[in-house]
């Protein structure tokens, strides 16, 4: 073979590897997933490390708590600028920088010398994460739009699913094994690979740029020609409820469970909560397979109602006082399959308006989620005692609003698909 025929054989090689990141194609959607998934496996991967971290820093144990609300508050801040500029430079360029700033910060969490370095080196980690998922979700909108873009996020969340149920089981082998530096040795080289995947074969998606300068006035014009949407805030209101409710589960239910109220070991809970959490991958997964036959809206009522209901029965299980701890993980179970049903859809009718600003309503959208979740965290830890109450009381609250917000604003939101 001639140099002209290697050329040639390189060339079709190339567009071979280009032609799998093309729309409709499970490659692409595996690579939006994995983006997806860096931010939950950067927050789960390290906990079983906390304690050594603590040891091996010789930092009291709160000190060390303080790079997990680093890292929250990192990842909301990061959330909000990351849309906007996309919107006008492109998403291509804006997710290459995003993960060779996480990059960086992640050998810097592990090469950390004292936990104020770790604090620091979180937050800017942080700040490259939250690129990787606003801009997941802006290139779903970018190709797709309704019903088909409700599908791709579907599936994009039962594959993100695995994140927070493999990722501490990960974090506690390399603890084991090797220490808790290796956890952050790991992070870096999946995001190193991640690079170079995008790098070489992920296209620019964004067809049409928002005019303007790039200016915090140009970014807050439209930030606000999007909050004014109704459907966009109808979508937004069933999201954040939702999410308030998840984060009600995530920060309660380890001391819950733990406690005087079921007395579970951490193995016991572990497994208890990974059982919860295939709930929600199951409603991913059906979602995903019905939602072109019945719909955004219809999909996305399903789901509602599986919120609210779900929530009404963990309050049922706590007023009865019923000690078995699978009525009460089987009640959140059906709570986030309604979460699986609900979320994607209402992420794709919120970007389905903007196939101009679709960065900047995923930064909207994952701003609030954060916020909300850091607020609902923070709320329920001042409850939490020797009672479920708390928990059961915030989940069933929000999925019933969910579903008041669901059925309050039908003709509003389906008016825009």
């Amino acid at each position: 073979m001639g140099i002209t025929g290697l050329i040639r054989f390189a060339r079709h090689d190339e567009e071979s590897l280009v032609s799998m990141l093309r729309p409709g194609t499970f490659a692409l959607t595996l690579l939006l997933s994995f983006l997806t998934a860096l931010g939950p496996l950067s927050m789960d991967m390290y906990l079983p490390s906390l304690p050594d971290i603590a040891r091996t820093l010789q930092s009291p144990v709160l000190h060390v708590q303080l790079t997990i609300s680093s890292y929250l508050f990192g990842f909301a801040v990061g959330q909000i600028f990351y849309g906007p500029i996309s919107d006008r430079l492109g998403r291509r360029p804006v997710l290459l920088t995003a993960l060779v700033l996480y990059a960086v910060a992640t050998v810097g969490c592990a090469m950390a010398q004292s936990v104020h370095g770790l604090i620091a080196a979180r937050f800017i980690q942080a700040l490259g994460g939250a690129g990787s998922i606003v801009l997941a979700r802006a290139v779903v909108r970018d190709i797709y739009s309704g019903a088909r873009a409700g599908r791709e996020l579907s599936l994009m969340g039962a594959i993100t699913a695995f994140a927070p149920i493999i990722a501490p089981m990960i974090g506690g082998v390399l603890q084991t094994v090797f220490g808790w530096r290796a956890i952050f040795v790991l992070l870096t080289l999946f995001a190193v690979v991640s690079l170079a995947v995008a790098a070489r074969l992920l296209p620019e998606t964004l067809k049409e740029r928002t005019p303007g300068p790039l200016s915090f006035a140009g970014m807050g014009a439209t930030y606000r020609s999007v909050l004014v949407h109704p459907s966009f805030l109808a979508n937004l209101g069933i999201l954040t409820t939702t999410f308030v409710g998840l984060f009600a589960w995530i920060s309660g239910a380890p001391i819950v469970m733990q406690s005087a109220v079921y007395g579970l070991t951490p193995l016991v809970f572990g497994v208890t909560f990974a059982l919860g959490s295939a709930g929600y991958m199951t409603g991913t997964f059906i979602a995903a397979r019905i939602v072109m036959r019945l719909g955004l809206d219809r999909t996305m009522g399903i789901g509602c109602v599986a919120l609210a209901v779900g929530g009404l029965i963990m309050v049922a299980v706590v007023a009865l006082g019923l000690t078995n701890v699978f009525w009460f993980v089987g009640a959140m179970t059906i709570y986030l399959a309604g979460l699986g049903f609900a979320q994607p859809m209402a992420m794709a009718g919120a970007l389905t308006p903007f196939p101009d600003r679709a960065g900047t309503a995923s930064s909207l959208l994952g701003f609030a989620q954060q916020s909300g979740a850091a607020i609902a965290a923070a709320g329920i830890g001042l409850y939490l005692g020797h009672s479920a109450w708390p928990v059961a009381s915030v989940v069933a609250t929000m999925g019933c609003v969910a579903l008041l917000i669901w059925a309050l604003t039908r003709k509003i939101r389906v008016a825009e698909w």
